[in-house]
């Protein structure tokens, strides 16, 4: 048997900076992960099947065209595998949950096939969000996913909330009423502290979010409570929505701002973590 970590994979700046002939976005992006997210399990199997358990499970498909089945056919190197997702992250959360899945699949079936992963291009098929998240650490991601560059993080810890509301990436996107914004830096400053972070992405943004908001004015309810939280250094929409991450210093602050927000939204998903380095 094999298990990976599925890190909820958290946009703290997102420009949109294009869009090819062929549909596709060009994208700049600090991409972080949290140690809060999903768990994928294979045992050997004479055959691909696909079960699927924890808290967020119902609704999520266990056919043919689920994300981790898609990623298990890809790799095309073993007899089969029985895997099984434990789904902790919200469905169409902006926050990469299909994706981190999907190339979870990829580094246990690996291990449990004794093969070596695939490149990042040979994964975009999957999803413009899979690179990024096989690589499963800090990146500068450009393009249509591909891109990707290594950065380091400081140490802080993130609060995740999500109004319950599920938003389909593309519509967000086609709801864009401009799609060539200006880029990120290609020369990050080095983060000492997590303030510093802070500091920069305020002077970015995410470019999906007045869209989203749009869609699902609750997105705006949860940025504004987060924002209202003690210790919440900055608060921000995560990729399409509809979560969004609060960044704070110190876990005592984030797991307070958690518990608050659990006391006065309980249909709401929230959790906190550390922000993985």
């Amino acid at each position: 048997m094999a298990s990976e970590f599925a890190a909820a994979k958290i946009n703290l700046a997102l420009h949109v900076t294009g869009r090819r002939s062929d549909g596709y976005h060009l994208l700049d992006s600090l991409v972080a992960f949290a140690d809060v997210g999903d768990r994928i399990t294979v045992a050997p199997a004479a055959a691909l099947s696909l079960s699927v358990t924890g808290p967020l499970a119902a609704g999520l498909t266990q056919g043919g065209d689920n994300l981790v089945l898609r990623a298990a056919r890809s790799f095309g190197a073993g007899p089969g595998a029985a895997i099984t997702l434990e789904k902790n992250l919200p469905l169409a959360a902006g926050i990469g949950g299909g994706s981190s899945d999907a190339a979870a699949t990829l580094r246990a079936l690996a291990r449990l096939w004794q093969q070596p992963l695939p490149e990042a291009e040979a994964v975009l098929a999957l999803g413009a969000d899979v690179p990024v998240c096989l690589a499963g650490r800090p990146a500068l991601m450009s393009g249509i996913g591909a891109g990707l560059a290594p950065v380091v993080l400081p140490a802080a810890w993130l609060v995740l909330v999500n109004p319950g509301v599920a938003l389909p990436t593309a519509a967000v996107f086609a709801a864009l009423a401009h799609r060539d914004h200006a880029p990120l830096p290609r020369d990050l400053p080095q983060f000492q502290r997590v303030a510093d972070l802070a500091a920069f992405l305020q002077l970015a943004r995410n470019d999906l979010e007045a869209p989203a908001i749009r869609m699902a004015p609750a997105i705006a309810c949860c940025k504004a409570a987060l924002a209202a939280m003690s210790g919440c250094l900055l608060a921000r929409m995560s990729g399409s929505g509809a979560t969004c991450f609060g960044l704070f210093a110190d876990p005592r602050t984030a797991n307070a701002a958690a518990r608050a927000l659990r006391t006065a939204q309980p249909g709401w998903w929230v959790a906190a973590g550390r922000m993985l380095e």
